[in-house]
């Protein structure tokens, strides 16, 4: 890459570094974890900037690579998680706003990695049917199909509605 690559790239990491984490944190529960799939992400990312860029949508190019990231960890052997420790405080906040993340958390521990995702590509990051079986490579009737298991097991174990997860 030329030098004006490299900086359109800097710039662009610069700028989705801390939702990419985010997303990662979400999928993972664990901070260190959730840093490592966004700099391996980024890492990928930046061996084919030139690619990102041409899909036109570099943003959703980087989230697919975290939530592919994500999953290739559950390939190599079985890791265990627990999403139910203490979520990290992020500036001023209500209690009921970090008990609220706290629960919800806790019940997307209850889930599966591939209906984890599901759930945080449809209802946390609002992307569509579409949108979310184009980030996860499969079809949208998976997406449906996955987004329902899933409800239906927050509401059976955790008594949370698809209103309180948007």
């Amino acid at each position: 890459m030329g030098v004006e690559s490299d900086d359109e790239f800097r710039d662009f990491m610069r700028g989705r570094w801390s939702a990419m984490v985010r997303l990662a944190y979400t999928l993972t529960g664990d901070q260190g974890h959730a840093e490592d799939i966004a700099q391996a992400a980024f890492s990928s990312a930046y061996s084919a900037w030139g690619r990102v860029r041409r899909a036109g949508d570099p943003d959703a190019y980087v989230r697919a690579i975290v939530i592919h990231e994500n999953s290739k960890r559950f390939r190599k052997q079985r890791v265990r998680e627990d999403l139910r420790a203490a979520v990290p405080e992020r500036g001023t906040g209500a209690d009921d706003s970090l008990a609220d993340r706290a629960a919800l958390h806790d019940a997307l521990s209850r889930l599966g990695p591939r209906q984890r995702a599901v759930i945080v590509l449809r209802f946390w990051l609002d992307m569509s049917e579409a949108e979310t079986a184009r980030a996860l490579n499969c079809s949208v009737g998976t997406v449906k199909s996955q987004t329902s298991r899933a409800l239906a097991t927050l509401r059976k174990n955790a008594d949370i509605t698809e209103g309180e997860l948007r």
